[in-house]
């Protein structure tokens, strides 16, 4: 007798990109036309950046978001304009301050024009993002939007801070991208539900769904900076080590790692990699239980992000989300 046929699982991403391709053609459009400056250089950046090939995971979500509790209007692309120019304005202010060379396997802007010229068109894109808002009128958006970059910039300052530090803990990690990260996804999921005006158990449902996620999504990309390789990631493996980042994976490895290899841990964090040769240290990680918990931290903040959409309609979009919370977690890149 034969055995049962494979059903092949589907490819998350992709359903997600096919149930949201029309809008976020429209929100593309806007993008580049609110790129639009007088200053070629400024134009020249932006363009660069956004047209990187980068998953457009924030605008998307919201949209997707938007439509999973009815919206029904066009100030969603809009807004998923504004999520995106603030998220391209955070990666080129990164990049600045990580000293970073390569971005989504292209040479990051600053490598390309220089540190100056990145800061200020991140500048331009957080002060373009800001008209945006103002052209919808809702203050509501506006506050929600407001907090969440101030936020942001706290994450950014609190990250620095934790340069070259090997005391860093969990709960202290976890502080640190809940505003980076987190607080981005969960505004770009409730103002979905604020624009469609939807009740607060819902809106509450989408901040949740998005907060979850953004969590999970930047375990796995700390994780993956000890798994994947530059081809796949994108980025140079074991930049987050070299630039002395104590991110999740090796916060557990120095706590369950043999003394001997906890302190060759330490010493790489302390040192910025400076002194010491790469192999040994990610062997250390490798050997230790770090990866798997890690990789379980992040199956559980996604599972909690589905659990939050079950207060929704059944829809397509409902049924995407979900996919995509278990997609942020089993990619490679």
């Amino acid at each position: 007798m034969s055995s049962p046929a494979t059903v092949a699982r589907p490819n998350f991403l992709d359903v997600a990109h096919d149930l949201s391709d029309h809008d976020m053609r429209g929100v593309d459009h806007l993008i580049r036309d609110r790129l639009s400056s007088d200053v070629a250089l400024i134009k020249q950046i932006a363009e660069y950046i956004i047209g990187s090939g980068g998953k457009r995971l924030r605008p998307m979500l919201h949209v997707l978001s938007a439509r999973a509790v009815g919206f029904q209007g066009e100030a969603h692309l809009q807004l998923a304009a504004i999520i995106e120019f603030i998220h391209t304005a955070t990666l080129l202010h990164d990049d600045v301050v990580d000293e970073s060379g390569l971005r989504r396997g292209r040479r990051t802007a600053n490598a390309v024009w220089g540190n100056a010229a990145s800061v200020l068109v991140g500048d331009f894109l957080y002060s373009r993002s800001f008209q945006l808002m103002v052209e919808l009128g809702e203050i509501e958006i506006m506050h929600i939007l407001a907090d969440t970059t101030n936020a942001i910039a706290e994450g950014e300052v609190l990250q620095l801070l934790h340069i070259g530090n090997a005391a860093v803990d969990e709960a202290a990690y976890l502080n640190v991208i809940e505003r980076k990260t987190a607080v981005l996804f969960a505004a770009a999921c409730e103002l979905g539900a604020v624009l469609a005006e939807a009740p607060p158990a819902q809106r509450e449902a989408m901040r949740r769904y998005g907060f979850e996620l953004g969590f999970a999504f930047q375990i796995v990309d700390d994780l993956l900076d000890y798994l994947s390789d530059s081809g796949t990631l994108g980025k140079n493996i074991g930049d987050d080590l070299a630039e002395g980042k104590p991110t999740l994976p090796i916060i557990y490895a120095i706590a369950s790692a043999p003394p001997k290899d906890a302190a060759l841990l330490r010493a790489a964090i302390e040192n910025r990699n400076d002194d010491l040769p790469m192999e040994p240290v990610l062997a250390a990680i490798h050997h230790s239980d770090a990866l798997d918990r890690t990789r379980d931290k992040a199956r559980n903040h996604a599972r909690r992000a589905c659990e939050a959409l079950a207060i929704l309609p059944a829809s397509p979009q409902r049924e995407a989300l979900c996919g995509l919370a278990e997609y942020a977690v089993a990619r490679s890149h």
